[in-house]
């Protein structure tokens, strides 16, 4: 195997425990604010790209949906619209 794709597997490993840590903070720590839980997706994005600069459409993808599916279900957004 060649260091560029050792590389590449490194830092998706990193994103792949940095995305799973966030959402078990998002979906296991009882006092977290909606403003807080907001502020660990924003966080995570951040750390996704620092790792691959450039695929904010990917993370957009990917992982935003899951994040906001969460913090639908934790908190309850009166008003708030479907994300079904």
């Amino acid at each position: 195997m060649n260091e560029a794709l050792r590389e590449e597997e490194k830092k998706l490993r990193m994103l792949r425990f940095i995305v799973d840590l966030n959402q078990a903070v998002l979906m296991q720590q009882r006092d977290l604010t909606l403003r807080e839980a907001f502020d660990i997706l924003k966080s995570t994005r951040r750390a996704a790209l620092n790792l691959f600069p450039g695929k904010d459409e990917v993370f957009e993808l990917i992982y935003t949906p899951r994040f906001r599916r969460i913090i639908r279900d934790r908190f309850v957004i009166v008003g708030g619209r479907s994300c079904k």
